[in-house]
């Protein structure tokens, strides 16, 4: 498969799924808002905080109001990420690889880019009630016209790799910010806000029935134990990475255990470090830190992943490339 071909299906993958989480953290904190006693201040900062842009929205639109937030965040072309942005990008990458994916894929992207397309055209008192779950469930409808319609060679698994990668991602970004952010006061800990705020973390990924059929009830480390380190739900940033190492060894037909190229390398550190972790020493750790040490890694896995599959450079010129034995690391 050509580099160009993969890389455009990577990110279009990668668009798609931002665009659905941020749809999903906007619809469940704009119900939690409403749910919140008329005497609480709504935080609508932390939506902004996720993205990592708090100062390009400072400089544009000042304080962080629902209106200035929701028209930043859904319906601004000139921010690459919001989700006007990334479906047009999505459909882009689409465009360029028409003759890889489905037909239904393209047809399916075009839907939805035009939906929301004409959603941010209209004036904020006229767009559709719906939108935010109309985008989430594009989100799962693509990924559902992706895998019973494309044959599942390379081009699925560059697919399936940019989703897993985006989604371990904006999990762990909506789990500090709302563990900082959202935090009640020490008198409201384990009181009916607190469980409502843990609640609308779970909610904000579709983990709230899972979550409760695991655990019943709700406990910060256990919803932290449940988003990071569990193996079996979806949008677990475990799952996730076991899902993306998957896809990448199916890519490169390296068995595991091994590496031979910086990606495989990267993320099977990563993987480790998961399996091997506990809940008890995160937070003794310091939760915010070691999600700050997660982004970096997974930033890292798509630098590689860029630099192996995507670079117009053969690999072989990869500067301080490693190789492995026996699943040990050997100096060149």
């Amino acid at each position: 498969m050509l580099s160009r071909v993969a890389e455009s299906i990577y990110w279009m993958s990668r668009h798609v799924e931002r665009a659905d989480n941020l749809a999903r953290f906007i619809e469940v904190h704009h119900n939690l808002a409403l749910d919140l006693p008329q005497a609480t201040d709504e935080q609508w900062q932390p939506l902004v905080s996720i993205t990592g842009d708090e100062a390009l929205f400072a400089k544009r639109y000042g304080p962080a109001t629902r209106a200035s937030v929701l028209q930043f965040l859904a319906f601004d072309a000139d921010y690459p990420h919001s989700i006007v942005s990334c479906f047009s990008q999505a459909r882009a990458c689409a465009r360029s690889v028409r003759e890889t994916i489905s037909a239904e894929t393209w047809e399916q992207l075009n839907e939805f880019q035009g939906f929301v397309a004409q959603a941010a055209a209209q004036p904020p008192g006229e767009r559709p009630d719906d939108l935010f779950e109309r985008v989430r469930l594009a989100g799962h409808l693509f990924q559902g016209i992706i895998d019973s319609t494309m044959s599942h060679n390379e081009g699925w698994h560059f697919a399936r790799l940019g989703r897993m990668l985006e989604r371990a991602d904006k999990t762990s970004r909506i789990l500090d910010v709302k563990y900082f952010l959202l935090l009640p006061q020490v008198q409201d800990v384990g009181g009916p806000l607190d469980d409502l705020q843990w609640s609308a973390v779970l909610k904000s990924v579709s983990a709230f029935a899972m979550y409760r059929r695991r655990h019943h009830g709700i406990t910060p480390p256990r919803v932290v134990e449940f988003l990071l380190l569990d193996r079996e739900f979806p949008r677990a940033v475990r799952h996730c990475l076991n899902a993306a190492d998957q896809s990448l060894r199916a890519i490169s037909g390296t068995p595991r255990d091994t590496f031979h190229n910086p990606a495989e390398q990267r993320l099977g550190q990563l993987q480790s470090e998961l399996a091997f972790a506990s809940v008890d020493e995160i937070v003794d750790r310091g939760l915010h830190e070691f999600i700050d040490g997660l982004q970096l890694k997974l930033n890292q896995v798509n630098d590689a992943i860029e630099q192996v599959f995507f670079a117009l450079r053969p690999v072989d010129d990869l500067a301080a490339r490693p190789s492995v034995q026996n699943g040990a690391l050997r100096a060149d």
